[in-house]
């Protein structure tokens, strides 16, 4: 706010100056329209302790904290204290590590205002060697384009993101009653779906939240997918999600122990025999409302054989398998995936023949299939009925948000409107993130971060030299704004 202030300051000194009424008028306008874009329109400072910080320094600072899943509060403790200082409501809801989480609103979550929530996590994931990163992982190292982090994107950016946006509706709106109240939550780990975080925050807070929409993280605008117009960007706006279900597999087979004689039958090979039956079986294609809409969307901006084509899936079956079986992320949003993550025989003896051996498989259902009959399916491709099957961890199943809410429709126009020559599409996401645990409690729930960028840097999100251009920052700060103006003149 300080650099506003002196502007002002020194303008109106050299308004007493003049003595020409007409230059005395256009300054004094002049002033006005600082005063009034600095004080009542975008935010361009936040407070902090006795300073204040743009958006680029307080993401900087924010990533300066290390904040692995389980380790949150630190950081968590940090933005916390950026939001009281900035005269937001906090409620807490949880204060240790793994599970440190607190809303920050424009209103007190006692008067039960219906909510606009505005989700993000506290957590990243590890930084993995140092010695690969061209500036260290928790350096917020600012340059001219760039800002540097473990979280840069995933998931902080998106957290100052939101909040520069709900202050500033704050600060606009200072002298109105808005009908909504909204809402920064902060969650940790998000990444690894510990029983902390967003879980324990709707087990516990749901009907204080009073939330009427949950707007979370997403994919940003990607472009080339568009034929017509290769340039175009696309934004998608999850509506839903595959559901997460994680399976241990053990068979324990007893043998004579020394690796000099080899039984006809021990765990380590029957288990790589099943497993090897699983994983070379193609997942059937299924073609349902959910990824049947995304290619509906894309055909609406195609021209000619290939939008007639995109338009009518259920007809050209046969045409877009062969496509989406080429595109491994187009193939994981129609088919149930299974992927081998850990195999362990719990021997690191060479010439020993183990008795026991588990497998750790991710799997990733379409929200049409019951784990029930996966699992069967599951036991008949394993072929082995000395195969112990335990689900480690079963993610809820939701109901798709839908297209129609006026939450999206508001997204939707908001992104459009920053973004005019882009095209926005409704999709649903192969990963599970947190909005899917309000999606499980019938809460609409649209998850997107509304930036443009370039491809280049979605390599680097979960990997090594993590960081964003500077740019788009402001640029989904803008477009939340958009959508919540929308959203409380509604």
């Amino acid at each position: 706010m300080k650099k506003p202030l002196l502007i002002s300051i020194y303008v109106f000194y050299n308004i007493l100056r003049k003595k020409n009424l007409f230059y005395k008028i256009s300054l004094f306008i002049y002033l006005f329209t600082i005063c009034f874009n600095a004080n009542c329109q975008e935010l361009k400072y936040i407070s902090f302790k006795d300073s204040s910080l743009t958006m680029d320094q307080l993401l900087s600072e924010y990533l300066k904290i290390e904040s692995v899943s389980g380790n949150e509060r630190l950081a968590g403790q940090f933005l916390k204290d950026i939001c009281k200082d900035n005269n937001l409501h906090i409620t807490d809801m949880g204060n240790y590590n793994g599970n440190y989480n607190f809303s920050a609103s424009i209103y007190p979550l006692s008067l039960a205002k219906p909510n606009i929530i505005f989700l993000n996590h506290i957590d990243v994931v590890p930084a993995g060697d140092l010695s690969k990163w061209k500036e260290p992982p928790y350096s917020g190292r600012i340059t001219k384009d760039e800002i540097w982090g473990r979280g840069a994107f995933d998931n902080k950016g998106a957290a100052i993101m939101q909040l520069f946006s709900i202050l500033e509706i704050a600060n606009k709106y200072k002298n109105e009653e808005l009908k909504y109240n909204i809402t920064l939550l902060a969650v940790s780990c998000e990444e690894t779906q510990c029983n902390g975080g967003a879980k324990y925050v709707v087990d516990n807070y749901l009907n204080v939240l009073s939330p009427v929409v949950v707007i979370g993280e997403g994919p940003p605008a990607i472009s080339g997918i568009i034929q017509n117009n290769t340039s175009q960007s696309v934004f998608g706006i999850s509506i839903a999600h595959k559901r997460a279900l994680w399976i241990e597999l053990e068979l324990d087979i007893e043998t004579n122990g020394h690796g000099s004689v080899t039984p006809k039958e021990y765990a380590n090979k029957e288990m790589i025999i099943s497993l090897n039956n699983l994983l070379q079986k193609n997942q059937k294609l299924i073609f349902n409302n959910l990824n049947t809409s995304i290619l509906k969307g894309l055909g609406g901006y195609e021209k000619g054989l290939r939008a007639f084509i995109l338009q009518n899936p259920y007809i050209f079956k046969f045409i877009l398998a062969k496509e989406i079986k080429k595109r491994s992320e187009l193939l994981a949003l129609f088919t149930n995936t299974i992927t081998l993550t850990s195999f362990d025989s719990h021997n690191n003896v060479i010439n020993i023949i183990p008795d026991k051996v588990t497998a750790l498989l991710d799997c990733r259902l379409l929200n049409s299939q019951s784990s029930k009959l996966f699992i069967e399916e599951l036991k008949n491709s394993l072929d082995n009925v000395k195969i112990k099957i335990k689900i480690i961890n079963e993610m809820p199943e939701m109901i798709p948000s839908s297209v129609n809410n006026i939450f999206y429709l508001n997204l939707k126009e908001s992104i459009l409107q920053k973004y005019p020559n882009s095209c926005v599409i409704p999709l649903f996401t192969p990963n599970f993130n947190d909005t899917g645990i309000f999606r499980s409690k019938k809460i609409a729930a649209f998850s997107t971060i509304p930036v443009n960028l370039d491809v280049e840097y979605l390599s680097y999100i979960h990997n090594y030299n993590e960081r964003i251009p500077r740019n788009i920052l402001s640029e989904g700060k803008d477009v939340y704004v958009n959508f919540i103006e929308k959203s409380i003149k509604y």
